[in-house]
C-alpha cells in the first residue's frame, strides 16, 4: 500500500515540475521583411502578405475600394487593424480565390489577422479576445439524396 502511495507522490510531484507554460510567439517574417498567412471562409482562400507601410491594400493586383466595392466589406477587412489599433501602418497585399465576395471578404480579414500575429506576436490576445483568429468553419451543406436540397423535401402527396 505505501509503495503505491509513495508512486503517486511521485507522480504529483512529476506534474508539478513539468507545469505546461504559455508557448512563447515568436516574430516570423520573410527575406523581405513581410509576414505570411493563409485565411480561409467559406469556400474562399486568402494569401496574405503585410509589411510596415502607409496603409495601402491590394487585393488581386487591384485596389481594396475597386475590388470591394460594399463599404460592410471594406470594414469587416479592416477589423482587425483597428481592434489592434494599427491601422494605417501596414500595407497588405493579397490574393484571394473561391467563394463569393463575402466569404472573399472574411478569409482576407482572417488571413490579416494571423499575418499580425506573424508579423507582432504581442497583438495574438488583443486578437483572439476579438474573435478575428478563429476560423470560421461554417459552410455549406451537402445536397442528401431523395431531397430537393440539403434538407427541403420535394412536395408530399397523399393522395
Amino acid at each position: 500500500m505505501s509503495d503505491t502511495m509513495q508512486s503517486l507522490d511521485q507522480l504529483a510531484s512529476l506534474k508539478t515540475a513539468v507545469s505546461p507554460e504559455a508557448p512563447k510567439y515568436v516574430k516570423k517574417v520573410d527575406k523581405y521583411g513581410r509576414a505570411y498567412a493563409t485565411g480561409k471562409r467559406k469556400d474562399a482562400v486568402a494569401r496574405v502578405w503585410i509589411k510596415p507601410g502607409a496603409g495601402k491594400i491590394v487585393v488581386n493586383t487591384r485596389e481594396v475600394e475597386i475590388y470591394f466595392a460594399r463599404p460592410v466589406l471594406r470594414m469587416l477587412i479592416q477589423q482587425p487593424l483597428v481592434a489592434a489599433a494599427r491601422a494605417g501602418q501596414y500595407d497588405v497585399i493579397c490574393t484571394v480565390a473561391g467563394g463569393g465576395l463575402s466569404g472573399q471578404a472574411g478569409a482576407v480579414r482572417h488571413g490579416i489577422s494571423k499575418a499580425l500575429t506573424y508579423f507582432e506576436p504581442d497583438l495574438r490576445g488583443v486578437l483572439k479576445k476579438g474573435g478575428f483568429l478563429t476560423r470560421d468553419s461554417r459552410t455549406v451543406e451537402r445536397k442528401k439524396y431523395g431531397r430537393a436540397k440539403a434538407r427541403k423535401s420535394f412536395q408530399f402527396s397523399k393522395r
